[in-house]
């Protein structure tokens, strides 16, 4: 798959709430994942291949008591780096009802996802 078809079909998955789908067929074994600095997410550092990616986002799902809505957007692209929004509002067990807004950007590299890094406001 060449860039294009990787944001579409991340964009596609996405949209749809298959996150761990879209990472077991789009992203490399050695990807890494960055969250904002200075946010309770990014407290352990990036997480580095699929299997702390797969449990980082368990760990979020876990974090979630309701999702009340959810939009990502299109995809810009730009060489093998491309970026999306996505916006979620949800009821966090911890912290009660969110809207949470993030830049996505993500790398490619021999048609696989081998980086991902969010930004967002914390709080």
């Amino acid at each position: 798959m060449n860039v294009e078809q990787i944001a579409a079909r991340l964009v596609e998955l996405c949209r749809a709430g298959k996150f761990e789908e879209a990472q077991k067929e789009l992203y490399a074994n050695d990807a890494v994942s960055i969250e904002s600095e200075g946010t309770p997410m990014a407290a352990g550092g990036p997480a580095k291949g699929l299997e702390a990616i797969y449990e980082k986002g368990r760990h979020f799902n876990e974090s979630i008591e309701a999702y009340h809505s959810m939009k990502v957007s299109d995809a810009l692209i730009a060489d093998n780096w491309f970026c999306l929004t996505m916006e979620l509002d949800v009821t966090m067990k911890q912290y009660g009802r969110q809207l949470m807004k993030e830049v996505c950007v993500y790398h490619v590299r021999d048609g696989k996802i081998d980086r991902e890094q969010f930004f967002y406001d914390a709080g």
